[in-house]
C-alpha cells in the first residue's frame, strides 16, 4: 500500500513537469535572420517600386484627361486677356460670344465695367514681349486717362 501511494504521489508531481517539458520542447522557434540582403529580394523592391510609380503617373495622367475642357467650338466663354489694378483685384476682358465686356473683378464681387464689339482691339502681344500699341491694356488705360481728365 505504500509503494501505490509513493507511485501516485509521484505521478502527480511529474505528470506536470512532463507536459511543461512537452510544451517547451514543442514551442516555435523563429529561424535566423538572413546574414545579407538578396539579390532577389532587392530585385522585388525594385520593381514593387516601379510598379507604383507606373501607377502614380497613370492616375494622374487620366485625371489630367478627365478634367481637360473640351476644345470644342461650343465655348461661348473665353477670357482674352486681364491686367491686375491691385493686390486682389483684376481688370478682365472677356469675350462672349461677338461682344468682349470689360470685368472688374474683386473678391467677392465681378462687376461689368464696359461693352464693345469683338476685334475691336487686336489680341495678343509681339513676339518680344512688348506690348502693341493697340493692345487691352494701352486701350484701358486712354480710357482711363480720357475718365479723369
Amino acid at each position: 500500500m505504500l509503494t501505490r501511494l509513493f507511485a501516485a504521489l509521484f505521478a502527480a508531481i511529474c505528470s506536470p513537469l512532463a507536459h511543461a517539458a512537452d510544451a517547451a520542447r514543442n514551442a516555435y522557434v523563429p529561424p535566423p535572420p538572413p546574414a545579407g540582403v538578396s539579390s532577389g529580394s532587392v530585385v522585388q523592391v525594385v520593381v514593387s517600386l516601379l510598379l507604383v510609380l507606373a501607377a502614380v503617373m497613370a492616375v494622374a495622367w487620366f485625371l489630367k484627361r478627365i478634367n481637360h475642357p473640351s476644345q470644342s467650338g461650343l465655348n461661348a466663354l473665353k477670357v482674352v486677356s486681364g491686367i491686375a489694378v491691385g493686390q486682389r483685384e483684376r481688370i478682365v476682358l472677356v469675350e462672349v460670344n461677338d461682344t468682349w465686356l470689360v470685368v472688374g473683378v474683386a473678391p467677392g464681387q465681378v462687376s461689368a465695367l464696359h461693352t464693345m464689339p469683338k476685334g475691336t482691339i487686336p489680341e495678343g502681344g509681339s513676339a518680344n514681349g512688348a506690348v502693341p500699341e493697340r493692345s487691352f491694356q494701352s486701350w484701358l488705360k486712354q480710357h482711363m486717362e480720357k475718365r479723369n481728365g
